[in-house]
């Protein structure tokens, strides 16, 4: 068997790592002393490493980022010297995805919620978490496709199981009637299942002094006293106020949340990292 058929035979057998560079090693078994075992090795990595980045590149076009290069290395923390940027690492190690927490990110326009968003959302992935990236209105309209082909079902699912969903821009279009029900179905099915991150205007400015609350904040699921449901309480309400402005929603919750997160202020001249209470 020449190279050429073992190289055919090793893509046959699903090993397209080390038929890609299998000539490359063994002209370098020839020009340096190498042991069998140290050539087979060597053989065994290659395949181990184009397999690791087709799993990242499956992943990420799986994840749908809108902008595919954010990431922390090229996130302007300048911008806002305000940020606590071991908060924003923090989340980047992804240890809120094991507890299945959730993240809610308010502030204005332009101060860096998306590009965070995603920056935690690429971190996921290279330590291995599935992760579905979509705007808001672009997963109503994947629902709405998901009805008309009778898969609602299994788009439902899809969704809910997906260990990190991000849904960003909420509130940034006008969104459909059922769009309230449909939101609220997929955080409430997530809940304490998996972890969702959202991101928002919606408390910025006027509709921000609705809730007597500095937020965005992560929900720390395991905190003592009864918590149970404050994060799709909280959602519920920013969905509430999107789709109704006239809404009287100035009752606080009666008991803090022991949480961290984003803080806007009510003049939502920035968006900040700290602690946060409700």
């Amino acid at each position: 068997m020449n190279i050429i058929e073992l190289q055919r035979a090793l893509r046959q057998l699903r090993l397209g790592g080390i038929a890609t560079v299998l000539e490359t090693r063994l002209h370098q078994a020839q020009a340096e002393p190498m042991a069998p075992i140290d050539l087979i090795s060597c053989l065994v990595a290659d395949e181990l490493t184009r397999r690791s980045e087709r799993l990242l590149d499956r992943r990420r076009k799986q994840a749908a980022f809108r902008d595919p290069h954010k990431t922390l290395d090229n996130f302007d923390f300048t911008f806002n010297p305000k940020m606590n940027r071991s908060l924003a690492f923090d989340l980047a190690t992804c240890a809120f995805i094991d507890k299945r927490e959730d993240a809610l990110f308010l502030g204005p326009g332009g101060a860096g919620k998306s590009h965070l968003a995603q920056a935690i959302g690429q971190a996921a992935i290279q330590q291995g978490y599935r992760v579905l990236y979509r705007e808001t209105h672009v997963l109503l309209d994947d629902l709405a496709e998901a009805v008309a082909d009778g898969t609602r079902k299994e788009f439902m699912e899809s969704v809910a199981t997906v260990p990190l969903l991000i849904i960003d821009d909420f509130g940034m279009r006008k969104l459909p009637l059922t769009a309230a029900e449909d939101l609220l179905e997929i955080i409430m099915r997530r809940y304490e299942r998996a972890s969702t991150l959202l991101t928002s205007n919606r408390l910025c400015g006027a509709p921000h002094k609705r809730f007597n609350a500095e937020s965005t904040f992560m929900r720390t699921r395991h905190a003592r006293g009864d918590r149970s449901g404050y994060f799709s309480v909280f959602s519920l309400r920013i969905i509430v106020v999107a789709f109704s402005s006239s809404s009287n929603l100035s009752v606080a919750l009666k008991r803090p949340v022991r949480s961290f997160g984003a803080i806007t202020d009510s003049n939502a001249s920035s968006f900040t990292l700290g602690s946060a209470r409700v």
